[in-house]
This record gives structure tokens, sequence and C-alpha cells, in this order.
């Protein structure tokens, strides 16, 4: 899934580039006959060459990496690709998986293969894993309004605590069957075997990355809004200084810093989009995988 996204993100950047390619191009043919007309100047004629020149050396930086990016997703299918339509990262239509719901319970995390390999460690320990779940284990809900992170899940890692894990596990019955350990050790005692000391780091991990997932999908998203339109207050600034120039207000000068301007805003864009859907990603993969 993350190699496809950055398959259509290169894709999104090799059309922006192309897209620039043709207005420098046009660019330079309106200022070769103003020039030539005697209306601009050899300054502004060398500046739309360099322009150009730079926007066809982009063009051809992405034409290479689209090409990679096809190869790398034939290695990890395992053959030919089928024919791939072309795509926006916020077209509707690219639906790879469906939005985190509210309300997702913490059991969630038990399909993970770290914290299933943490409990097959405690099982070869004799361990009761159910009394293992009950003690170290936060049964909270993951998600809260709009399937950003709950309040629950952002008190496990309170600031208070310096943002370190703030569970404290509840010994209320033995964890270990058979010989001594039927009996209530305390948590210290508890502690002494490796294997609880994996299962618990497992549990914080996977609770830690849930939250670290869940932040990031919140403010990605305001991020993205204000660079959509950060992008949208750049066209405009780039279309006024072509009509000032075209009127002879301005130098050509003016018009390269605002496309140059307009075409960064427009690739990061594209890279915060990717960011955000590979965060969906993600999280369901750090939710072991969905319901």
């Amino acid at each position: 899934a993350q190699s496809y996204l950055t398959l259509i993100a290169d894709q999104q950047n090799l059309a922006i580039s192309r897209e620039t390619v043709a207005a420098q191009q046009s660019s330079l043919d309106l200022i070769q006959r103003r020039y030539e007309g005697g209306l601009g100047t050899e300054l502004d004629v060398r500046q739309a060459q360099i322009a150009l020149q730079g926007a066809l050396a982009n063009q051809a930086s992405f034409e290479r990496q689209v090409s990679q990016d096809y190869n790398a997703l034939a290695v990890l299918v395992g053959g030919p690709l089928p024919e791939l339509q072309p795509v926006s990262l916020s077209d509707d239509a690219l639906d790879l998986v469906a939005p985190v719901p509210s309300g997702l319970s913490s059991d969630l995390l038990t399909q993970r293969p770290d914290i299933r390999q943490a409990e097959y460690n405690l099982l070869s320990r004799n361990a009761d894993i159910g009394a293992a779940r009950a003690a170290f284990f936060p049964s909270i809900t993951l998600t809260g309004t709009y399937g950003f992170a709950s309040q629950s899940l952002g008190d496990l890692f309170a600031s208070g605590a310096g943002g370190a894990w703030a569970f404290l596990p509840q010994i209320t019955l033995p964890i270990f069957q058979g010989g001594r350990n039927k009996a209530n050790l305390d948590l210290a005692e508890i502690r002494k075997e490796k294997a609880v000391v994996g299962y618990e780091k497992a549990i914080q991990v996977a609770f830690r990355e849930v939250s670290d997932e869940l932040a990031a999908r919140e403010t990605l998203d305001e991020q993205l809004k204000s660079q959509r339109r950060l992008v949208a207050a750049a066209q405009k600034v780039y279309d006024i200084s072509q009509a000032r120039y075209k009127s002879g207000i301005d130098s050509f000068l003016s018009v390269l810093d605002a496309q140059r301007e307009l075409y960064v805003f427009q690739q990061n864009e594209i890279q915060i989009e990717r960011q955000r859907l590979a965060n969906l990603v993600n999280l369901y993969k750090v939710l072991g995988g969905g319901e």
C-alpha cells in the first residue's frame, strides 16, 4: 500500500512538472516575441530559458521516479503489473481502507503479531494468558470523536508523567500455574520473569504506536486543509503576476518567483496528502490489521 501511494504521489508530481514545462515554454515564447518587438529585455529571455530548463530537469527526475516505483511494485507482486489508471491522492475512488471509526476497543491489539508472540512466550512459561491480560492489558476505548485518539488513550501517556507509560498493572490473580507460582506473587516478583517483561513491553509499544498514529492523523488533516488554502492563494499570486508582467507593470522575475513558489506548494500538498493516507495504512497495521 505504501509503495502504491508513493507511485501515485510521483505520478501527480510528474503531471505538475509537465504542466510547469508547458507554462514555461509558453512564457518563453511570449517573452521572445516581446523582446523581438522591442518590448522586453534579453535578461527576461535568459531567465525564461533557465526556468524552462529547470522545469525540464524536474520532469525528467519524476519520470525516472515513476518508472522506479513501477519496478518496486512489480517486485512486490512478483510479476508484471496490470494497467494502473491515473488517480489523484485526493480522489474518492482511491479507497484503500475504510476510515477508522470511533469507539474502537483496545482488545483489537491482541491481534498484533508482536503481542501474540509475547503471549506465546508466556504460555511456554506455563502462564495463564487470561490472568496476564487482566493484569497488564489496559481495557479502554482507543478512538473517540471522528476516530481520533480517545481521552483514555491519552491518559496512558499523560503529560504529567513526561509522556511515559502511566498504566500500573494490577496483579489480582497469579499468572503462573504450577508449583510455587500458585501463590499470589507481587508485581516486582512477577517482573523477574523475562517473558513477563517482554509481554509488558510489547503492550506498551502497541499502545504507543496507536497513540502516535492517531495524533498524526488529527494534525495531518489540519495541515492538509491549510496547505490547500496556501496553494489556492499562491495560484492567485501567480495569475496576478502574469497579468502585471503582460501589462508592463512588473518584470518577469516576479512571475518566476510566483511560479516557483506555487510549484513548491503544490508538491508539498501532494506530500502531505500521501502522508495522510500512509498514516491511515499505518493505523490498520498498528491496530493489528482491523476487525
